[in-house]
């Protein structure tokens, strides 16, 4: 499968990598196996939809925004591996959404980022997920995912 050319028909052009802000490696290869960190919701610089979710972001907005980390998570792949049709599985994803006291919905934020690597990779995109809320992320995040692939 050429995943280059999916991404292409899905109407998604992926961004170019930039140095992390942190003290961090975007991707940690292990055998067959990478860790890529955690991934905000960057667009030319800008951070999609910031604040709570359920209060400032509408759960549409946030969905929207885990489809951007997404997009993020994929470009450090690319830059890592020079090429996406190098991943054989997506293993797991955590879904971290930063949502105000007493709304339950994360796990259909998260739903954002796993049908669009359902829809990159195929069945290879099915995955296990964890999707949790949290008080607050960086640079007033919606949403960070990190994830497990296999190479």
């Amino acid at each position: 499968m050429n995943i280059e050319k999916r991404i292409e028909e899905l109407g998604i052009t992926l961004p170019a990598m930039s140095a992390p802000a942190a003290m961090y490696i975007p991707v940690k290869q292990l055998g067959n196996t990478l860790f890529i960190s955690g991934q905000i919701p960057m667009r030319d610089g800008q951070m999609v939809h910031p604040g709570h979710v359920g209060e400032d972001v509408t759960l549409e907005e946030a969905q929207e925004a885990a489809r951007v980390c997404v997009i993020n998570m994929l470009a450090a792949v690319r830059y890592y591996l020079g090429d996406l049709d190098k991943v054989k599985n997506v293993v797991k994803i955590q879904a971290f959404v930063s949502s105000r006291t007493g709304w339950d919905q994360q796990h259909l934020v998260a739903n954002g980022a796993s049908q669009l690597l359902y829809d990159v990779f195929g069945d290879a995109g099915r995955h296990a997920r964890t999707a949790c809320g949290v008080n607050q992320l960086p640079m007033n995040a919606p949403v960070e995912i990190e994830a497990v692939f296999e190479i």
